[in-house]
C-alpha cells in the first residue's frame, strides 16, 4: 500500500511548490546557524589581531593572564608575578572581564 502512494503522480500545478520546502529549510539553516557562526569567527579573528600589551585575557583552556609580549604568531602571558607562559594567538579566547556567552536569566524560586 505504501508503494502505491509513492508511485502516484503529482498534480501538474505542484512542481514549484515541491521545491519551496527545501529552499525555505536551507534559508532557515543559513540565517540561524551558519551566518551567526561566521560572525562569531570574524569577531574572534578581529579580537586576536587587536591584542595589545597590558590586556587581561582568558585562553581557551581557561587560563587568565596579562599580555606581556605580542608577536605575529604568539602571545606571552604573565599568569602570576614572574611566571610567564607563551601561547599561540589562536589559543586566546576572549578578554578577561567579558562574558564568554550571554548568560540566560535564571529564575529562582524563593525557598519556602
Amino acid at each position: 500500500m505504501f508503494l502505491t502512494l509513492l508511485l502516484q503522480a503529482a498534480p501538474a500545478g505542484e512542481n514549484y511548490t515541491s521545491l519551496l520546502f527545501p529552499v525555505v529549510i536551507g534559508l532557515i539553516v543559513y540565517f540561524f546557524m551558519i551566518r551567526p557562526q561566521q560572525r562569531r569567527a570574524s569577531d574572534a579573528k578581529k579580537f586576536r589581531e587587536s591584542i595589545a600589551k597590558g590586556t587581561n585575557v582568558v585562553t581557551i583552556g581557561g587560563l587568565h593572564g596579562k599580555v606581556i609580549d605580542v608577536t605575529p604568531e604568539t602571545v606571552v602571558l604573565e599568569v602570576e608575578r614572574g611566571i610567564r607562559l607563551r601561547f599561540d594567538r589562536s589559543a586566546v579566547a576572549r578578554q578577561a572581564g567579558t562574558p564568554a556567552a550571554p548568560a540566560a536569566a535564571a529564575t529562582t524560586e524563593p525557598a519556602a
